[in-house]
């Protein structure tokens, strides 16, 4: 039988996964933003990113 202290620690394993997982999708979605030609401004609103980070994705696809 798991301990308890091996199913919490499994259990915020998987929230942490949970929240990468999903931060992953909004930037990715930022990039798909970012490639449609929209603004910065919209891709904040629309995301809720900061605009230091649409700033980065975009720094980051220019780069590539």
């Amino acid at each position: 039988k798991e301990s308890v202290i091996y199913q919490e620690i499994e259990a915020q394993g998987m929230e942490k996964g949970i929240t990468q997982g999903i931060t992953q999708g909004i930037e990715q979605v930022a990039l798909n933003m970012l490639k449609q030609g929209m603004s910065i401004d919209l891709i904040v609103s629309a995301t809720g990113l900061t605009i230091e980070k649409v700033q980065q994705l975009q720094r980051n696809q220019q780069s590539n």
